[in-house]
């Protein structure tokens, strides 16, 4: 870290700190300007006390949500760093499809400061890619969301504990149960890593949380495993409805 910090001031010399939105000029880098940040939509409370979806103001603390009443999830917690709005959108597009590594530093540390409680008895997890969508994109950017929060809450990050068993198609435009279907069996816990389960404590780390059909298939395979605790971490959570609130 040392040297790192001796060579930044080169670095801004060659590559003066700007806004990664909207091109501002900044004083450091991996950062947004305060338009920007404001532009972001941060979830608070009060919210659902199983799954941390926003509730209005007048709704009592220690509420339960309707679609958590209804079925109860297997996850212990959402902790999610935005709601899917513009803003978000263009960051996780620029660090899934643009290449732009540098910005998992800023998402990772986004969504670590939304998980306070983790600590160094805590497994991080990422969401795993099929190895022919690793080949190529050339990375997971899950995985390197989960390297930047493991490193800050001094966990153990563990990159492979999943995998996907089979190659799965976009399930955008896809309803909940459309995506449980196609994602039924795809995703596993690798033989190698089973043994470090029984009991643990889990971050599963993904960049969106959409339907969480993904995120769901990955909890159940932990949960089988023998985990104690999931605790789902993402940069950008959809929910639509809650932006009006927060």
């Amino acid at each position: 870290m040392k040297i790192a910090a001796a060579f930044t001031p080169v670095l801004d010399l060659i590559f003066p700190p700007r806004c990664p939105l909207c091109g501002a000029s900044l004083a450091a880098q991996n950062g947004l300007c305060p338009d920007c940040w404001s532009s972001l939509a941060i979830p608070g409370d009060p919210s659902c006390a199983s799954c941390a979806r926003p509730f209005p103001r007048d709704i009592p603390d220690g509420s339960v949500c309707a679609p958590c009443l209804a079925e109860p999830p297997r996850h212990d917690g959402i902790a999610a760093a935005t709601l899917y709005n513009d803003a978000s959108r263009k960051l996780v597009l620029a660090l899934k499809h643009g290449n732009r590594l540098a910005l998992a530093d800023m998402l990772g540390a986004f969504m670590a400061a939304r998980v306070p409680q983790v600590g160094e008895e805590w497994l991080v997890v990422p969401v795993p890619l099929h190895r022919w969508r690793i080949w190529h994109r050339g990375y997971n950017q899950a995985a390197e969301l989960a390297r930047v929060i493991a490193r800050l809450r001094g966990a153990r990050l563990e990159v492979d504990m999943l995998e996907r068993r089979k190659a799965t198609p976009s399930l955008g435009g896809l309803g909940g149960k459309a995506r449980q279907r196609v994602l039924s069996g795809a995703i596993g816990v690798s033989p190698r890593r089973r043994a470090r389960i029984k009991g643990a404590r889990i971050v599963l780390v993904d960049d969106v949380l959409t339907s969480g059909a993904t995120s769901q298939a990955c909890v159940s395979a932990l949960k089988r495993a023998g985990a104690k605790e999931v605790l789902i971490a993402c940069f950008a959570r959809v929910l639509d409805e809650a932006l009006d609130i927060v």
